[in-house]
């Protein structure tokens, strides 16, 4: 599935779209090169879920945790600044990872070893126009 992004005012029906396409799967990677708008996209989708006061990203932190009234637990992880999977599991993101809550993983490359089988694989392209387009590798 493609979802397209024209402008800044398409990404609650986008955000809303990729929310309806998750089929009750928990994890999400969101694969893009920096500064396509992986974290702007996921505080959209956070946005959609109910979530008001969004932290940004966790670029520091590595992961930022969300209650949703809708979703429950979420997690939203930038794993830019990790140099191996023995970091991640520091921070106990195999608990977070298999616990219920729901996942979204920015630079999940660094950890792809780690993810479960059915994650959600998604692709954020910034198109010659500056248009952005997601792929969905559902």
């Amino acid at each position: 599935m493609e979802i397209q992004i024209n402008s800044l005012a398409d990404l609650p029906s986008a955000a809303q779209l990729f929310l309806e396409e998750l089929n009750n799967r928990k994890v999400v990677a969101f694969s893009a090169d920096m500064g396509v708008g992986k974290t702007t996209f996921i505080t959209s989708l956070l946005h959609a879920m109910g979530i008001i006061n969004v932290d940004g990203s966790p670029t520091y932190s590595l992961v930022n945790v969300y209650e949703s009234p809708m979703y429950g637990k979420i997690y939203h992880f930038d794993l830019y600044r990790i140099k191996d999977e023995t970091e991640a599991f520091d921070i106990g993101i195999d608990e977070m990872l298999y616990g219920g809550g729901i996942c979204f993983i920015e630079w999940p490359e660094k950890i792809k070893h780690l993810l479960p089988d059915n994650t959600i694989w998604s692709y954020i392209r910034r198109n010659d126009d500056d248009t952005r387009t997601i792929i969905l590798d559902a």
